[in-house]
């Protein structure tokens, strides 16, 4: 055992304090999002209750204070995921619009008719949607990586759809419908061998561990900050800034310009083209604290924790007859995809709500790796730093409370 002392994390968190349907609430939904310790909770009210205030225009002390804050933020993102430089860190609502900022300003420029844009088919429904407009518009082909049976992809299927044609590859860094993890260290490097640029969505990537973008050398990189322990509605992109300097804005408005008439417009520096409007100034203090939370935890602490409740959900889930988990591979993070024969995902999770028990069920915006495993929808237990093996044990306590009532 790891000796990570879970039960101190827990009381960091006091939504976590409570009961549901007469039950001490286990929450095993982290991957749709996480709850939020009393540090990020402190740090939001703190900002509305001594310095709320618009940012970068003001020249009064709350403006100044928020305007400190908001771009400490940034700065401590960057130093999280090993950024070169702040101006490389656009913030933005989340991962969906990080990459729908990426496919109308990057893609609308670089790419033409006839060009190529490889995703995997275990891709969020976010990172398949935004590419198919774009193709829609263009004229261009989407290229699928396929899954394997364990729930992982082949390099060689992978290395093999990267063609003269292609000019961007966009792949979920870490599966949320299964907790696969990607070989994207070695997927850049292929892409990079032709040329291609590749953007990596780690949504599910960076709760779980330690991330270095340049270490990846990804060229773009999205994540959200309420699957952080941060507040919802905050997000972010990362770009090497070459290529950020070359791709034009996507909105326009305050705060994205230099100077406006109406002969024409010039537009501000990195990071600030990027960030038209005023933006989630709370959000994005919260996730900054959120980011000072995971770094006094240790982020590698926290995946090792994690891997150890996964190993031991994996064994206990593989005993209850009837039970398939989908995703089997040997590198993951702490998400039990599964199925049970003659029971519906929701009925599961109807019955473990009413133990106290909060899971997902449904296809978790991947209805095409669904389809790949001939499933409607999955029931999903995903773990977070404030799990513990108790947790496990209310787990499969439900479930074979639902096997016995819909046997």
């Amino acid at each position: 055992m790891s000796g990570f002392d879970w039960e101190s994390v827990k009381r960091q968190f006091p939504s976590l304090d409570q009961e549901v349907q007469g039950h001490p609430l286990t929450y095993l939904d982290n991957a749709a999002t996480s709850h939020k310790p009393a540090y990020v909770i402190d740090a939001v009210a703190a900002h509305y209750r001594e310095d709320c205030s618009n940012i970068h225009r003001g020249v009064h002390e709350l403006s100044q204070r928020a305007t400190r804050a908001f771009e400490e933020a940034r700065k401590k993102v960057q130093r999280f995921i090993g950024a070169a430089s702040d101006r490389e860190v656009i913030f933005t609502r989340g991962t969906t619009e990080s990459i729908n900022l990426v496919a109308q300003t990057f893609g609308r420029s670089q790419l033409k008719e006839g060009d190529e844009i490889v995703l995997t088919g275990m891709e969020h429904h976010s990172n398949i949607v935004p590419w198919q407009l774009l193709a829609q518009e263009k004229g261009l082909t989407i290229r699928v990586v396929p899954v394997l049976d364990d729930g992982t992809i082949d390099l060689n299927d992978y290395e093999a759809l990267l063609t003269d044609r292609t000019r961007l590859v966009a792949v979920i860094h870490t599966s949320n419908a299964m907790g696969t993890i990607n070989p994207a260290q070695e997927m850049i490097r292929l892409a990079h061998g032709r040329g291609v640029p590749v953007l990596l969505d780690g949504a599910q990537a960076v709760p779980h561990g330690r991330v270095d973008v340049q270490s990846l050398d990804c060229d773009f990189f999205v994540f959200s900050g309420h699957k952080l322990y941060g507040p919802t509605g905050i997000g972010v992109l990362y770009g090497k800034e070459a290529l950020l300097e070359a791709m034009p804005p996507w909105q326009g408005g305050g705060d994205m310009i230099r100077s406006v008439s109406f002969d024409g417009t010039t537009y501000a520096d990195l990071p600030s083209k990027f960030e038209a409007g005023t933006p989630h100034i709370a959000g994005a203090i919260g996730l900054g604290a959120a980011v000072d939370w995971m770094m006094d935890i240790g982020p590698d602490a926290i995946g090792a924790w994690e891997h150890e409740l996964l190993v031991a959900g994996t064994e206990r889930l593989q005993a209850i007859p009837g039970l398939r988990i989908i995703g089997t591979g040997p590198r993951k993070v702490g998400v039990l995809s599964f199925v049970i024969d003659g029971l519906h995902p929701h009925d599961i999770g109807t019955v473990l709500d009413m133990q106290g028990v909060a899971v997902r069920t449904g296809h978790h915006c991947a209805e095409p790796l669904m389809r790949r495993f001939e499933i409607a929808a999955t029931t999903r237990a995903s773990f977070a730093a404030y799990n513990s093996m108790e947790d496990i044990d209310r787990l499969v306590a439900g479930i074979e409370k639902a096997k016995r009532l819909f046997s």
